[in-house]
């Protein structure tokens, strides 16, 4: 029964890996989407406007 007790392990970690793996999938795009993609979006250009004016600080 070793062998029962040793495989039990990495079976439940790859059931939960795959469920993991389908919520992933299954979240990608949807009515969200649009949502997700402008919040990362403002994110972007909040840190390439800091970083402007971080350089433009070090220029003057």
């Amino acid at each position: 029964m070793d062998y029962v007790s040793a495989l039990v392990p990495p079976v439940v970690m790859a059931a939960f890996f795959i469920g993991l793996i389908r919520v992933i999938v299954k979240t990608q795009g949807g009515a969200n989407k649009a949502k997700e993609d402008a919040a990362v979006d403002a994110a972007l250009a909040r840190a390439e406007s800091a970083r402007q004016a971080t350089s433009a600080q070090s220029e003057a």
